[in-house]
């Protein structure tokens, strides 16, 4: 009787009610095997070789998984080590001699990691291969399953000439094959074979081994890929703000910007050399160059500007206003000089646009053909839109210096210009005290134009009661009065005698209060022209009829040139410092996220603070979903009594809050002022905040809202355009940030998982006669993976549970005294069991559904969510995996799946030791029938002997008394 046979029977008993435990007195197989034994030349060293055999190879294939899965948890975002680990211990456990590991490429395979391979035959499978159907890999890539090969010289391929198959049979000398497809969500990604040079197929459980490493290999492709985007993506943030830090440090200075870009595009995209053209209708000159080639440099110099010629890749880029790109410059333009001097081979060319204009190139070469991917094409692109912004703030900046250097050069209007930029009100107020002054008027007023409207912007000497009349609000001047004949020509209008003008007798209200409130007898009215429009005007009064002279109206017709130059710059100005200071801010948040990568409490700190900033609010907050409500993770602004009552209130989305508002749109929601929205319920948070208008901006994440970015301000103030704007990029950073941290931290998950589970595979394999130190391993990482209070193991043994493992917080030694417990639903783990499922509940404490015992367990120990798995052999509950949170919290769908992982391991632990003891009774009870039959075969005629040999075999210890 093989080991096998053993094993087999032992199976089979197990599924008995006694589990395999007990053994039966009588019964056919016992006879079966007793037969068995009896029969001479049955070599029981044979049989106990062959165990130890099995035995030995089962604990190979544990320790060479446990061997793979800590490479994988070693070696982050190197799979090399990872492929030569599994192909060897693949080679090795499964007897084979070489092996091969392929990834799919195109419509074939290429081998990216072999084994003790002939030389001949890895030379042969150097580059992308394309196996027949009928070959083993063929079949594998088809049938997304194990193919086998058993004599590969049978195939009809090899028989009809095939020349992969008779070229891989001649040089790596095999005969049997297996290959193993890999598949990621079933889809093939890759196979994994191994061969013998002679005619002898693979058992099944080395099939299953090789299938095994296969689903390894996935893993470790799929976390190798993981963490190198997130590596790429963060290589390309923090090359993104040093470029823009550089931008807002280096104000009317383009040099270093255009070096940055260059070293960045250059490095991440891993050219050789790289160049930045400026463009001028159809000519360029390049303005900055990084690692350029000397004799490239030097012709380029002696060049300067030049036309590009037709059908290179700058003219095309001129022509087209596209990313040129081009795999190997040498095969389609062999004279360019980039060719000839730089050695330039793979080369891409990325236009500089304003408002789709072309301004300029970034182009940047390599030297040997090695195309770009298309995400280093779109870094190179946004390095390019960063240049047109630079070169638009330089030009800007530039336009502002010429501007207050031409206008300092004139009178003390200039110069308050000069000493007060940005601010309108002592421009204004100067301008009009000089215009009074020099032209010789009593007061003069100057209007800004809104729409069709005017509003009173400064006045200067004006009487109280006509200023109160146009403070008070906005007018819009009668067609045939003063203002609006200077609004309909877009030019001087003097009037000499106000009393006398057609307006005046119409009893035009503007005019009839000048007059009869301010005493305005002549009046001269200047537009303020710019681009040919009026945004405003200059009025000069005289309360005498008096003229004024053409030197007095040239002289006001340049103070309202000087106060259009001053809008205008301060417009500037501010745009520019708004630019500057957004820039500014994002360059802080980005480098915040490259600092910080994984501290994404700094990172939403920064951006509420910077949002808040920018956007002139008072207070701002980050929400993100806890369970069915909206608590904020990072605030600026508001009070202590209004952060402890959303600490107790968290916000549940619905449509009488801006928040809920905007979940629901999955787009920008304001509010102007929430106390006069009947729709808004949150009275008393409204109240303890203070706030009236609020801005809703949506963190969206492929569309979908995790998160909403709230700005308030106290009094009624609608957000504008530019700062919505601005707030929605502050919302994509914060996504970026929140994406970059769940990528490690599931990266970061899966690895702990890997590692645990490697753990118990490790402990499986060192303690095979001995289930507890599984059992303390299993705890233990529930303890340490779940943040669990308790973690438990219970087997279930003549109908009650016992604990085979125990771990928690102080005082958990109480909790092993109430056991064994009852297999019955008044326990948790009970009513997991008598389910044959996973089970959990929160909370439990108060809870109708949660069991009596369980709950006086819960709050005996202080626990108060439980999440329990069955440990289930042969279709038969054996025990139960627990763990116990202090929060009624609910475990995810990873915990879950872990947990259940972890059931499987303690069953495989539990039937590993179960065989092996089998194993062990078996073979003491071979070895005394063995002694048996040689005392019956050397004392035929001697009972007493052969019963005081049995009866010592049965019982040691029992006196024997022969008769």
């Amino acid at each position: 009787m093989s080991c096998t046979d053993e094993m087999t029977l032992s199976r089979k008993g197990a599924k008995t009610r006694t589990h395999g435990r007990k053994l039966r007195p009588t019964g056919t197989k016992a006879k079966t095997r007793a037969r068995r034994l009896s029969q001479p030349g049955v070599d029981l060293e044979q049989q106990f070789k062959a165990c130890r055999r099995e035995l030995a190879q089962a604990r190979e294939e544990q320790t060479a998984t446990s061997e793979v899965l800590r490479i994988i948890s070693s070696s982050p975002g190197d799979l090399q080590p990872v492929f030569a680990t599994m192909l060897g211990n693949a080679v090795r456990i499964c007897a084979a001699k070489f092996g091969t590991l392929y990834l799919g490429e195109g419509e074939g395979f290429r081998a990216v990691a072999m084994h003790n391979a002939p030389p001949a035959y890895a030379e042969a499978r150097a580059g992308v291969v394309h196996p027949p159907p009928d070959s083993s890999l063929g079949r594998a890539a088809k049938t997304k399953q194990a193919a086998q090969v058993a004599d590969a010289t049978k195939l009809q391929g090899y028989v009809s000439g095939n020349p992969f198959l008779i070229s891989a049979v001649k040089r790596g000398g095999y005969r049997t094959v297996l290959s193993v497809p890999m598949l990621k969500e079933g889809e093939l990604i890759g196979a994994i074979c191994i061969y013998r040079q002679e005619v002898r197929p693979f058992t099944d459980k080395q099939v299953e081994l090789v299938t095994n490493f296969a689903a390894q290999a996935v893993i470790a492709i799929e976390n190798t890929r993981l963490l190198n985007e997130l590596r790429e993506s963060l290589q390309q943030q923090t090359a993104t703000a040093e470029v823009l830090g550089i931008i807002s440090s280096s104000p009317g200075e383009l040099e270093p910007v255009f070096q940055a870009m260059l070293q960045n595009s250059v490095r991440i995209c891993e050219a050789k050399f790289g160049q930045m053209f400026l463009t001028d209708g159809d000519v360029v000159r390049p303005v900055a160059n990084l690692d350029v080639p000397a004799a490239l440099v030097e012709f380029d110099k002696q060049r300067g500007t030049f036309q590009p010629s037709a059908g290179g890749g700058l003219e095309r880029v001129i022509r087209t206003k596209q990313v040129i790109h081009i795999a190997d410059l040498a095969s389609e333009h062999a004279s360019n000089p980039v060719v000839r001097l730089g050695g330039a081979r793979s080369y891409i060319a990325v236009p500089m646009l304003k408002e789709n204009k072309l301004i300029g190139a970034i182009v940047i070469y390599r030297q040997e053909v090695r195309p770009f991917t298309d995400k280093q094409i779109a870094l190179v692109t946004s390095f390019a839109r960063q240049a047109v912004i630079a070169i638009e703030n330089v030009r800007l900046l530039n336009e502002l210096r010429e501007s207050l250097q031409q206008q300092t050069a004139t009178a003390q209007v200039l110069q308050v210009i000069s000493a007060s930029p940005g601010e309108l009100e002592p421009v204004f107020d100067a301008l009009l005290k000089n215009a009074v002054q020099l032209c010789a008027g009593n007061f003069g007023n100057l209007y800004l134009r809104e729409g069709d409207l005017f509003r009173l912007a400064a006045w200067h000497n004006t009487p109280p009661a006509f200023v109160q009349g146009r403070r008070s609000e906005r007018y819009h001047p009668g067609a045939n009065s003063p203002p609006g004949r200077m609004l309909r020509t877009r030019s001087v209008v003097h009037v000499t005698d106000l009393l006398n003008d057609a307006s005046y007798a119409e009893r035009d209200p503007g005019v009839v209060a000048g007059a009869d409130l301010a005493g305005i007898r002549t009046v001269v009215l200047v537009p303020m022209l710019k681009e040919g429009e009026p945004i405003g005007y200059l009025s000069i009064y005289r309360r005498e009829v008096r003229p004024f002279n053409d030197k007095q109206i040239e002289l006001l017709e340049n103070f309202a040139a000087q106060a259009v130059i001053a809008i205008e710059n301060t417009r500037l100005l501010h745009e520019l410092r708004e630019s500057l200071q957004q820039q500014t801010a994002t360059a802080d948040v980005l480098k915040v996220i490259s600092r910080s990568t994984f501290d994404l409490q700094a990172v939403l700190d920064t951006l509420v603070q910077s949002a808040a900033r920018l956007c002139e609010a008072d207070s701002a907050a980050i929400h993100r979903p806890k369970g069915d409500v909206y608590p904020y993770v990072a605030s600026y602004g508001y009070s202590r009594e209004y952060d402890r009552y959303m600490q107790d209130h968290p916000i549940k989305p619905g449509p009488g809050s801006v928040l809920g508002r905007t979940l629901h749109l999955g787009k920008v929601v304001q509010t102007a002022d929430v106390q006069a929205d009947p729709d808004h319920t949150l009275v008393e948070q409204r109240r303890i905040g203070g706030y009236r208008t609020v801005l809703g901006v949506p963190l969206l994440r492929q569309g979908v809202p995790i998160g909403v970015i709230i700005l308030t301000r106290s009094h009624v103030h609608p957000f504008t355009d530019k700062q919505i704007e601005l707030a929605s990029t502050f919302a994509d950073q914060a996504v970026i940030a929140i994406e970059n941290v769940r990528l490690f931290n599931e990266t970061k998950e899966a690895l702990e998982r890997q590692t645990a589970t490697g753990e118990i595979l490790s402990t499986i394999s060192g303690s095979t006669t001995d289930t507890r130190p599984v059992f303390d391993a299993i705890v233990r990482n529930l303890l340490r993976l779940f943040g669990s209070s308790f973690a438990f193991v219970g087997l279930l043994r003549d109908g009650v549970i016992e604990v085979a493992g125990l771990k928690g917080e102080p005082g958990f030694e109480k909790l092993a005294e109430r056991l064994p417990l009852p297999l019955d639903a008044r326990t948790h783990v009970g009513k997991t069991m008598l389910a044959g499922r996973t089970l959990q509940i929160a909370p439990i404490v108060g809870n109708p559904e949660a069991p009596p015992i369980a709950q006086q367990s819960a709050r005996d120990f202080g626990y108060n969510s439980q999440m329990s798995t069955p440990l289930i052999h042969n279709g038969t509950v054996i025990g139960v995996i627990s763990a116990m949170h202090r929060d009624a919290v609910s475990f995810n769908d990873k915990q879950v799946a872990l947990i259940e992982s972890f059931a499987a391991q303690a069953v495989i632990a539990i039937e590993n030791t179960r065989l092996l003891n089998e194993l062990r009774e078996s073979l003491q009870q071979q070895t005394a029938t063995a002694d048996v039959l040689k005392v019956i075969s050397r004392s035929t005629f001697d009972r007493s002997r052969i019963w005081f040999t049995r009866s010592r075999r049965c019982r040691p210890d029992v006196p024997i008394s022969v008769r």
